[in-house]
């Protein structure tokens, strides 16, 4: 049986947007679900559960348009006012009049000529690095109207302007050819629009590689090119620096530098009708909001729905963060099935509630704990958290568990967007030197002691930066064989920052002449040499960030504003 989403039955003669749901009601799976179904029907006066289906959402998008119970002569449901007389719910939230979150997306006759009522949007990526797998379970079971891959941080962002450097036709995500080869057959069948920052440093190079990978596979889809992130040559020396109150004067090795683009930059790309949409730096729940102000007919100075739906985006921008990844903790947080974590959507309505949830049957949890944690994730003033889109309040932040990991998020403020973009600056921060051994057995930790004391010696005086650790206790042996207090195994890590390649190759040079110039028993030496990225943040006047968006096929761009 196909599972339905949630939908709403409306007190009659009330205008829609007045409106709030009574009857919750998530599939016909179960028996009780049907008893459910039945004892609604009878309550609606509707002959039978027929026309209760009809004014569920089917699976495709397509919405019926049943007409109300006062309209068939019956009289509809009496609503109880939360916590008035009538009113026996206990504690928060009350359940007699709940609005929107609690029960999921609206159900309401739909037009060509308005907006739609309520919209999925699923997170099917949280960094660069992320795996893939869960993703195209999100695709293909989520039923999902929009796809979000965010992959970007300011780190990657700067290297990944390195890379395109050294070579123009790089410079976008590293795994955007397999990204997209696994979704993108399943986001056309499914018809899920894909929106992502894989674009990186480079994003029409990552747009024409998917319209490439799409035309391989077969499969007409539109792609759409964001730009206008990149403001290197905009930055002016005089510009503050967020980090340390100096200027950008203060680094003369700038090589690369991002703004955060807002949900407006992706507008014109998703009124165009674009399946996929590949763009730069743009704001993480940015990503998240654009298609809610598309889809739910949002205006861009509605602050308030624009709090809530960049909230919402906030939640889910770190994908696997909200589902139990990087929370869980054995005996204190336990998550079910980490090692095949589901990751998150958000069914959120026109007003900007929504619930968080994840695909059944997956691993992972959505709890008030892990949303607890994901929504003060990167968060510096609970008052004014800053986006490029609103600035969002979320002192009256309120969630409520309304089912095995469905969490319902409500209750964010907003007030007007600032001036000024933040803009993510790369500049040339030396080189990084670095070199490890490991000792193992009686008096390993002394002998690692002994050793960091000669690198200090010998490195010291030239590298002012030179940090020695001394790691673990069971990384060459799986075990400590039972030795009490002192470890059986310990490895030496020693890292500096120099200004030369030179210097920085020295160190991981005197950490291997430590095999016959040290103390005894060190062995598995590895050295390594990289190019130092420093990132530093400043910010720019928003009407110096001019941002484009262009339709890729293959082989040709045609403009398009």
């Amino acid at each position: 049986m196909i599972p339905f989403r949630t939908a709403c039955l409306y007190e009659p003669n009330v205008a829609p947007e007045r409106q709030a749901p009574r009857f919750r009601f998530k599939s016909f799976n179960t028996c009780n679900d049907r008893a459910v179904f039945h004892e609604i029907a009878a309550a609606q006066g509707l002959r039978d559960l027929r026309e209760l289906r009809d004014t569920v959402r089917c699976k495709r998008g397509r919405r019926r348009n049943v007409p109300t119970a006062s309209q068939r002569g019956r009289p509809g449901p009496r609503l109880i006012p939360p916590g008035g007389a009538e009113c026996r719910c206990e504690g928060f939230p009350c359940r007699c009049y709940s609005p929107a979150p609690f029960a999921g997306p609206c159900i309401r006759p739909s037009s060509p000529l308005v907006a739609r009522h309520h919209l999925r949007i699923g997170a099917g990526a949280g960094f660069q690095g992320d795996r893939i797998e869960p993703a195209v379970v999100l695709a293909a079971q989520g039923e999902l109207d929009y796809l979000v891959l965010e992959c970007l941080a300011e780190r990657t962002t700067a290297l990944a302007q390195q890379r395109r450097a050294r070579d123009p036709s790089s410079g976008f995500d590293p795994l955007l050819e397999a990204r997209m080869e696994a979704l993108l057959p399943i986001c056309a069948r499914a018809r899920t629009r894909l929106v992502t920052n894989m674009g990186a440093a480079n994003p029409r190079a990552a747009a024409r590689k998917v319209a490439e990978i799409a035309r391989r596979l077969d499969l007409k889809l539109r792609v759409a090119v964001v730009t206008g992130d990149d403001v290197t040559g905009r930055l002016r020396p005089d510009l503050p620096v967020l980090e340390t109150g100096g200027t950008l004067r203060d680094y003369d090795r700038v090589f690369a530098a991002n703004a955060y683009l807002g949900a407006d930059a992706l507008l014109p790309a998703l009124a165009r009708g674009a399946d996929v949409i590949v763009a730069g730096r743009v704001a993480d729940a940015s990503l998240f909001l654009a298609p809610m102000i598309a889809e739910l007919g949002w205006a861009l100075d509605d602050w308030e729905r624009l709090a809530r739906g960049a909230l919402l985006g906030h939640l889910l921008e770190c994908a696997g963060q909200v589902t139990g990844g990087y929370f869980a903790d054995p005996g204190l947080k336990d998550v079910p099935d980490l090692a095949h974590l589901g990751f998150p959507f958000v069914d959120v309505d026109r007003e900007g509630f929504g619930v968080i949830s994840k695909v059944p049957g997956t691993g992972g949890a959505v709890t008030m704990q892990t949303v607890k944690e994901q929504l003060l994730y990167e968060v510096l003033d609970p008052t004014a958290f800053v986006t490029p889109d609103v600035v969002v309040d979320l002192r009256g932040v309120r969630l409520a568990e309304v089912g095995k990991d469905r969490v319902a998020v409500f209750g964010a403020t907003g007030s007007p967007r600032t001036e000024t973009l933040k803009v993510s600056v790369g500049y040339h921060a030396g080189w990084i030197g670095e070199g490890e051994i490991s000792y193992a057995g009686p008096h390993a930790r002394a002998r690692a002691q002994l050793a960091a004391d000669i690198l200090r010696d010998r490195l010291g005086p030239d590298v002012p930066s030179l940090r020695v650790d001394l790691i673990g206790i069971d990384s060459c042996h799986g075990t400590d064989f039972g030795h009490a207090g002192e470890p059986y195994e310990v490895r030496l890590r020693v890292a500096g920052r120099t200004e030369t390649r030179d210097l920085a190759e020295r160190i991981g040079w005197e950490v291997e002449a430590l095999a016959t110039n040290g103390p005894a028993g060190g062995g598995g030496f590895r050295r390594s040499v990289s190019d130092r990225v420093g990132i530093v943040s400043t910010l720019i006047p928003r009407a110096e960030v001019l941002t484009a968006a262009a339709s890729v096929e293959a082989r040709r761009e045609a403009k398009a504003r």
